[in-house]
């Protein structure tokens, strides 16, 4: 696949070469010059100065027959263009903005432009390693109704099948972190100590799916225990 990124610091260096070594070709594009040594030298892919929403330089950077873009420079405003300009009047299907604001990005997802924003990714991960309790979820789909949560497995559920957690909470484990590689679990599957499970839920459904997950933490709630 075709990939153009846009912006070319450490994040659109960094994707631009994880995309060659996937074996995909790659086309980036930054207003400065100098911003392309932050690329390995030899670097196969191309190369293009200019302003990422100019309809021109998308061209040259073959943005007519790429899969995929990622506007990943360090303002919002050019991000958003970048990526209305790829969708609307190159019907490129994937693309991906980087948005600094998370108030705007949740905006931006809700109308359907998939944004990665890096502030409240960042504390979120922060404060649910921080905490006892967990927080937050690691994905949540347009329309806020669909999420996925992180949780680590409890002692009660430790030794018994997943699908017995599911069926009590209503929810779909729908990967494992286990010893430092992921697995994708089946019907057969048993918690083990220290597993890291990606849960899809509800987002109406995370607290009760909590209470099953935790339930000695419910019914110290349920008291009025803090």
């Amino acid at each position: 696949m075709h990939v153009v990124v846009v912006g070319c610091g450490r994040v659109g260096s960094s994707l631009a070469q994880n995309l060659l070594a996937g074996g995909h070709t790659v086309a980036v594009i930054d207003r400065r010059s100098e911003a392309f040594r932050r690329l390995p030298d030899g670097f196969p892919g191309q190369t293009i100065q200019g302003i990422g929403f100019d309809r021109d330089r998308l061209v040259e950077a073959g943005i007519e027959h790429a899969g995929a873009l990622a506007a990943v420079t360090n303002g919002d405003n050019s991000n958003v263009l970048v990526a209305r300009v790829a969708r609307e009047t190159f019907g490129v299907d994937r693309v991906v903005a980087r948005i600094y604001d998370p108030r705007r990005a949740a905006i931006y997802q809700r109308l359907g432009l998939a944004t990665v924003a890096t502030v409240s990714w960042t504390t979120d991960q922060v404060m649910r390693r921080m905490l006892t309790d967990p927080t937050g979820a690691e994905w949540t789909e347009p329309t806020g109704n669909v999420c996925i949560v992180e949780r680590q497995v409890t002692r009660p559920w430790i030794g018994k099948p997943l699908s017995d957690l599911e069926q009590a909470s209503a929810t779909r484990v729908v990967a494992v972190g286990r010893l430092g590689a992921a697995l994708v679990p089946s019907t057969n599957t048993v918690a083990q100590e220290g597993d890291l499970l990606y849960v899809s839920s509800t987002t109406a459904g995370v607290d009760a799916f909590d209470a099953v997950l935790r339930p000695e933490r419910a019914a110290a709630l349920k008291a009025g225990e803090p």
